[in-house]
């Protein structure tokens, strides 16, 4: 999964668009601990984000 299919599930999901790439970071934290992406797959999409400006809450 990338951040496109990531935003996309996003959508469908919640009925509107990312407020910020922060809560597409929560998001994608969400579909991991429900079982919807593998370890892998969930490191690459916080390292994608992380890089597009995403950071996780202090």
């Amino acid at each position: 999964m990338n951040t496109t299919e990531l935003k996309g599930k996003f959508i469908a999901k919640r009925n509107y668009e990312p407020a910020s790439i922060n809560e597409l970071l929560d998001f994608a934290r969400q579909v991991y601990l429900r079982g919807e992406l593998t370890i892998s797959e969930y490191r690459d999409l916080t390292r994608q984000l992380e890089l597009a400006g995403a950071h996780k809450p202090e």
